[in-house]
Order: structure tokens, then C-alpha cells, then sequence
């Protein structure tokens, strides 16, 4: 990259947040998966107008441009393109703009960190229930562009159930404001749901109108421990059949259990086959607790060995700990895992569940099952060594299995960590070759050169 491209953006941006050495570029060089590349500098914007300004630059001399948050991504969505190019990381974006409590909205930068958006709404009784698992270091920006999910969608929704508005840069540097505060609005083209789960490709999300609820005042968690991971699977269809809409119904695999206990010390059973974690929440405290008694019932007649209930809130953040544990416990076990995230029709998982142990069985691979059951989206994640080359050809071939068993029971690719380049060479497979033009179409009209994080999504 040319002294003069470094210079403007010095004089856009200031020479303390453009960085260019081998030291920053490596930094920002990868995501949350194994997937890594070089960007040509680093920019750090503290303003939606700075970003204008880089993009203006990028689109007048046709240089690719990847935003970023924490970079904890799991689909290699934000790591930099093939040929370098800028990254704009918006960390330094991370302020809440306003919090209008009587319309029950939130204005926040793109940079913010989830569980600190959270935090600072709960203290005023509201509620922003999106939870991924990298809640603590995750952006909301990150989260619209993959359309985030977490444990609590089963009874609350994903990330773009909560966007009311955007602000967006444009491939040309122009800024588009979408949507706004009133509750309901069908006035053109639903723009906000155009960008949200876009991954970056159409524009570059600087601030976000979040829609926020009432904060739960109750909430009771209870822990299943189940002898077969077949009757643990056929449990999430009973208690949701019965007319339970829990606020989070997880599951955890025998490997995962004992991941967790190895690393974190918790008590957790792990001479069982798997493990529910189901909570129920709500404003009256005599609901909340009839609907645990009687998901743990319903949990008994299947066959779970135990069931505990959490007597506290210390014991009660011991469960979620083990659960937002899983994914980097996985490390003992092997040095590379590939977190994919299937999401399935909820009758298929005890089929689904039994098929995934059948591929890992036939590769000699583990397989890792956890996630959120209660919407069908489960994370089988492949533990190997990518340091031999023979784990990797093999994983390569259990992602595709996955992948076609997943659409084969009428499933899709992802629930919540988006397509970026990991599922990109499945896409027309899931969606449908006239689905992928259309979405090409829109690519090429609201970035015709194609600067916005290139090579992710789409084939090329």
C-alpha cells in the first residue's frame, strides 16, 4: 500500500489509529476459527462519518474493505480479504448514544460489547435478551451482521428481532439511516432486514435502534442429566409439546460435560450420555416456577437419570458458566476444533444426533454435540489437529456430511454464526441456484466493485 493511501487515511482517521506495522496487521489477521490472512493497514474510526471517509477512499481506488468488531466470529466472516486491503475495526466505537426507556429502545454504536449494553438497560428495568455464547466480547455490530442468536432465542428471538434501525456506510461512502422507533412500520422495502445477517458484504453498520423488553423479575434453571443422549434429544420435543416455551433449553454431549468439568471444576455429572439445561423466566414468580416443575416432570417420565433444580443464584450461574464453558474447554481435547452450527426442524434432532455420531465414528474423529435444542440449532464441533494434513482432509469431508444431512431432513446451514468463507462453498446447495442470483444481484447493486469484505459468502 502506497505512503500517499497511508497519508490520507492519517489525515482522515489520525496517525495514533492507523497502524500499518507487522505486529498490528498480525492482530488483526484472524477471527475465532483457524482461518487467517494479512490486511495491507488497520483503521480505527471513532465516528460514522470517519468510516465514510476510509470507504470513499477504498471505493476511489478500488481497495477491499472488511469490518470488524472483537473478531470473535466462528465462520472466518471477518478476516481480511485474499489481497489485503483495509481493516476497519469499529471498537472504538462503543458508546450508548440514548436509552429511551418510555418507547423502550436503545441507540448504540456498533462497537459496543454485548453484556455491557445488557448491563447498562437491566439497571433500568429493560431487557435485551439476544445472548451468544461471546456475549462478553462480542459487538452488537458483529451480532447484527451474522444475525446472532444464543440460548435464550427459543422463547426470545435472534438479533434482528430486536433492529429498528440502522445506520449503514455505503459501498460509496454514503450513509443510509433505516427504520426507527415506532412499534410498527411497512413503509418500503424492509431495509433493516436486508442488512442485518449480510455479513458485512452490503455496507458497514456504524450504529444500531435495538428494540428492548421488560426485564424478567423471575427466573428458575434446572439441570437434567440423562442416561441416553437419544432421550435427552426426544425431551426437547415433549417439554415444547406440552406447551412449555422455555426461556433457554440447552444441550450438552458427554465429551462437553467432560470438557467442562476437566477445565472448570463445577461438579458436573459426566458418566452421563448428555445433559439439558432449562430455564424459565417471567414476571410472575408462580408461573416461572409451575413451568420448571413441570418441564423437570416431563424430564423424569423420559428418562432422566436426575434432575436438580437451582436453590440459588450462585448455583444458577454455575450452570450457565458450564454452558458458555463448552467451546474453549474443547482445547484439552485436541488443538483445533471446527464449530459448525446445523440448524434442524426440531423433530429431526434425535435423528440428527444419532447421524452425527455415526460420522464421527466413521472418520475416527469426535464430534462434539451441544447447543440450543430447543430451536433445533445444534453445534457439532470437529476436534483435530490441523498440523496433519490426513484430520484435515478428513474434516473437510465430515463438514460436507454434516452439512448434506443437515439439508437432508430439511434443515439449513446456520442459525446464528453466519456463512462467511467456511460455508460459502455450500450455499447454492442450501438456498437454491435462483435464491444465490438474486442475492448476487443485490451485492452488485449496492457494491458494483465489489470492495465490501470480498470472498465471503458467494462463491467467486
Amino acid at each position: 500500500m502506497d505512503k500517499n493511501f497511508i497519508e490520507r487515511l492519517v489525515k482522515t482517521i489520525g496517525k495514533e489509529y492507523v497502524l500499518n506495522t507487522p505486529e498490528d496487521l498480525a492482530v488483526y489477521s484472524y477471527d475465532g476459527t483457524f482461518s487467517e490472512s494479512l490486511p495491507e493497514v488497520v483503521v480505527l474510526p471513532a465516528t460514522t462519518e470517519q468510516v465514510s471517509e476510509v470507504i470513499k477512499l477504498a471505493a476511489e481506488t478500488r481497495t477491499p474493505v472488511v469490518a470488524r468488531g472483537m473478531g470473535s466470529g466462528l465462520a472466518a466472516g471477518s478476516i481480511p480479504a485474499a489481497n489485503g486491503g483495509i481493516v476497519i475495526s469499529l471498537t472504538r466505537m462503543n458508546h450508548i448514544l440514548e436509552i429511551d426507556t418510555e418507547n423502550a429502545t436503545v441507540r448504540v454504536e456498533a462497537g459496543m460489547v454485548t453484556a455491557e449494553l445488557q448491563a447498562a438497560v437491566e439497571k433500568l428495568g429493560l431487557f435485551y435478551p439476544p445472548d451468544p455464547s461471546s456475549i462478553r466480547h462480542s459487538t452488537i455490530g458483529g451480532n447484527i451482521a451474522c444475525n446472532a442468536g444464543g440460548p435464550r432465542c427459543l422463547k426470545y428471538g435472534v438479533t434482528g428481532d430486536y433492529v429498528l434501525g440502522l445506520t449503514i456506510v455505503l459501498a460509496d461512502g454514503r450513509i443510509l439511516k433505516t427504520g426507527g422507533k415506532p412499534i410498527k412500520d411497512v413503509t418500503g422495502y424492509d431495509l433493516n432486514g436486508l442488512f442485518t445477517g449480510s455479513e458485512g458484504t452490503l455496507g458497514i453498520i456504524t450504529e444500531a435502534l435495538l428494540r428492548l423488553v421488560a426485564k424478567p423479575r423471575f427466573a428458575r434453571t434446572a439441570l437434567a442429566e440423562f442416561a441416553a443422549l437419544s432421550d435427552a434429544s426426544r425431551t426437547v420435543n415433549a417439554i415444547l409439546t406440552a406447551g412449555i416455551v422455555p426461556a433457554s433449553l440447552e444441550l450438552m454431549d458427554q465429551t462437553a460435560l467432560v470438557c467442562i468439568e476437566e477445565a472448570m471444576h463445577l461438579g458436573l455429572n459426566t458418566n452421563v450420555e448428555a445433559s439439558l439445561i432449562i430455564e424459565t423466566d417471567g414476571a410472575d414468580d408462580q408461573t416461572v416456577q409451575h413451568e420448571i416443575e413441570a418441564a423437570a416432570k416431563i424430564c423424569r417420565e423420559t428418562g432422566a437419570q436426575t434432575v436438580k433444580m437451582a436453590q440459588n443464584e450462585t448455583e444458577r450461574a454455575s450452570l450457565w458458566k458450564a454452558r458458555r464453558s463448552i467451546s474453549p474447554s474443547l482445547a484439552r481435547k485436541a488443538p483445533n476444533k471446527l464449530g459448525e452450527d446445523i440448524t434442524v426442524p426440531r423433530s429431526a434432532i434425535p435423528e440428527v444426533i444419532q447421524r452425527l455420531r455415526g460420522i464421527s465414528a466413521k472418520y475416527g474423529l469426535p464430534i462434539v454435540i451441544f447447543g440450543h435444542a430447543g430451536d433445533g440449532n445444534l453445534h457439532p464441533n470437529i476436534l483435530f489437529d490441523k498440523r496433519q494434513p490426513e484430520q484435515w482432509h478428513k474434516v473437510e469431508q465430515m463438514v460436507a456430511e454434516e452439512f448434506a444431512l443437515a439439508l437432508e431432513v430439511g434443515g439449513t446451514l446456520s442459525g446464528e454464526h453466519g456463512v462467511g468463507v467456511l460455508k460459502r462453498p455450500y450455499l447454492e446447495k442450501a438456498l437454491g441456484p435462483v435464491s444465490v442470483a438474486i442475492q448476487r444481484s443485490l451485492k452488485q447493486a449496492l457494491d458494483p466493485q465489489n470492495i465490501l469484505n470480498p470472498g465471503k459468502m458467494f462463491v467467486e
